[in-house]
């Protein structure tokens, strides 16, 4: 399935006020992530010539496509070490669902599988051992500035109803607000974004004496609302802003890499590189909540999942793949989700991130079942499913450049 008209109205402007035929300012000239992408060779730079020590140190990220990166330092006042840990994890393959610098169940699940892949004890804390192991990065700290690029301001947010019937009215699901774009950009939460950015700026702004803006200006209307949601509350980000954001690595985005523009703009958009470890076979957990991916025997990534429900059981056994579908619209059928309704309408719901089946759709042999996101990332290992294997929008997306349809599938109880 091609994404590519799917944003084409939404991409008009953009593309008038980047220059960009991708829609969006690329990072640089060989990567064409967004300008808010990761700058790695930085810190690892910067360990190699013994300059800024410890881990707290955030330079923001300000590339464009003719010269790349122009970094200067806002260091961050808190050292958040689970949240260092839990971008290097994410960065590594073994993601720990929303980087939030708690631990919890995705977390535990991410250090577990680190710890397998690297022959360690699989408690799934941050022992001595396993930061022994994660040291190689210990200069990657666990934030960065970035400043939210200005035709963001420009993007139509959508005012989502509750009603499928009015959902199936929509071009599209796509973000509700300027803020919930930035929060899966970065695999967090606004609450996240929030408190790293303590009154609209970022942490430890004042301490480093930047005179760089951080004063949030003044955005048209699609910024500070959802379209027909005049009541709506005001977004606490905007356009041209400098934030403070976990430091999610792994987005390069090798130029030619995608064919499907619609899609290259999702994997900007979700913060997601198209350098992936190809899998020949992943592995479903019922019991331990999680989709394991090898490459032979040996582990290179590991998801928190949702998957099936006490009505639609994970149908265990051996699976294939047989396609993918980017962006794809959903199906909403009463009688095949088992509703009561089982007599009601049958709609199609239009495509987007906030589509109930998210940004991708990865279809099994299984009829109906699939693995695909969601547009409720906290709810991943939490909430039950209607039998699918359900990921972050990120981590489905990440999966959809590691499968093929050689890739062996395994649900297990």
């Amino acid at each position: 399935m091609n994404g590519t008209d799917r944003y084409e109205d939404e991409q008009k402007t953009a593309e008038a006020d980047t220059g960009s035929d991708l829609g969006y300012e690329t990072y640089s000239d060989d990567n064409e992530a967004d300008t808010m992408a990761s700058n790695d060779a930085a810190f690892m730079n910067a360990s190699a010539s013994g300059d800024n020590e410890g881990t707290n140190g955030a330079m923001t990220s300000s590339g464009n496509s003719s010269s790349g990166a122009s970094d200067t330092m806002i260091e961050d006042p808190e050292d958040r070490p689970i949240m260092q840990a839990q971008v290097v994890l994410d960065r590594r393959g073994f993601g720990p669902g929303v980087i939030d610098g708690k631990m919890g169940m995705s977390t535990e699940n991410a250090l577990m599988g680190f710890q397998e892949a690297n022959g360690l004890d699989q408690s799934g804390e941050l022992d001595e051992a396993t930061k022994e192991a994660l040291s190689e990065w210990e200069r990657i700290p666990a934030t960065r500035v970035v400043t939210v690029p200005q035709n963001w301001a420009q993007i139509s947010y959508t005012d989502i109803p509750e009603s499928t019937e009015a959902k199936a009215e929509l071009q599209r699901l796509g973000y509700k607000s300027i803020d919930e774009k930035l929060a899966e950009r970065f695999h967090t939460t606004l609450d996240v974004l929030r408190r790293l950015n303590p009154n609209g700026r970022p942490a430890g702004m004042e301490a480093s004496g930047s005179s760089a803006s951080s004063t949030p200006t003044p955005s048209p209307t699609p910024s500070g609302t959802a379209s027909g949601s005049g009541d709506a509350q005001a977004p606490y980000f905007t356009a041209g802003q400098q934030i403070r954001v976990p430091n999610i690595g792994a987005d390069r985005i090798e130029p030619g890499a995608v064919s499907d523009k619609g899609w290259q703009q999702t994997l900007a958009a979700l913060g997601v590189g198209t350098e992936q470890t190809e899998v020949d076979r992943i592995v479903v957990s019922k019991a331990g909540k999680t989709l394991k991916a090898y490459q032979g025997d040996k582990l290179v990534a590991l998801f928190t999942v949702s998957s099936g429900s006490s009505q639609f059981p994970l149908p265990l056994g051996e699976w294939d793949i047989v396609g993918e579908a980017y962006l794809p619209p959903y199906r909403y059928d009463p009688e095949v989700l088992g509703n009561e309704d089982a007599e009601g309408e049958v709609y199609e719901l239009p495509p987007g991130p906030n589509s109930p089946v998210g940004v991708v759709w990865i279809d099994l042999s299984k009829e109906h079942y699939g693995i695909h996101g969601t547009p409720d990332p906290e709810t991943i290992g939490r909430a039950q499913s209607s039998g699918c294997v359900r990921l972050t929008n990120w981590d489905a997306a990440r999966l959809a450049g590691m499968v093929t349809t050689s890739t062996e599938v395994l649900f297990e109880a």
